[in-house]
């Protein structure tokens, strides 16, 4: 079993801007790309598990979210790093498309999209970690059994590294 780290991504890794889906409006945060790649360097999967209210509100489609989430995959490469699996709730209670208006175990504080990957990927949570940047994110580590952490910036690497050598 191995640990990892789960991001949260919209104020995380990417500047919070309101439903982002366009990749030529995705500004990084500072130090992400690096924090990723030190993520992938220690021995830890890294994940990314983000709430995607927009696809319900009919903001954007899967489609997008899926294609941003390859855009983000081949910055990353570049820089020689990597996400092991992208995964995304694209329900919310109030939704304006049908399908997509739900209450649900996926969308965070609730843990689903956390505990489904621990599964897939047979995750160590005593030594696993999520990163977040809103309270909802720190409950769904916390129901999940995993140690969540609060970013406010205004650099991720800085951010993450100490974190992966406190871990037992």
């Amino acid at each position: 079993m191995r640990p990892a780290v789960f991001f949260d991504r919209d104020g995380v890794l990417n500047e919070d801007d309101g439903y982002a889906f366009e990749p030529g409006k995705i500004r990084w945060v500072k130090g992400a790309l690096e924090a990723v790649r030190a993520v992938n360097q220690s021995g830890y999967l890294a994940f990314v598990v983000t709430n995607q209210s927009g696809v319900a509100r009919g903001f954007y489609g899967e489609e997008q979210v899926r294609a941003l989430h390859d855009w983000m995959a081949n910055q990353l490469a570049g820089v020689g790093a990597h996400i092991d699996e992208f995964v995304y709730c694209p329900h919310h209670p109030e939704g304006v498309v049908a399908e997509y208006r739900q209450t649900c175990s996926c969308r965070k504080p609730e843990p689903g999209m956390i505990n489904e990957l621990v599964k897939r990927h047979s995750i160590d949570t005593q030594r696993s970690i999520l990163i977040g940047d809103k309270q909802s994110d720190l409950e769904a580590a916390s129901a999940a059994g995993i140690t969540g952490h609060m970013f406010r910036g205004p650099d991720l690497k800085a951010f993450v590294v100490p974190l992966l050598t406190r871990q037992p």
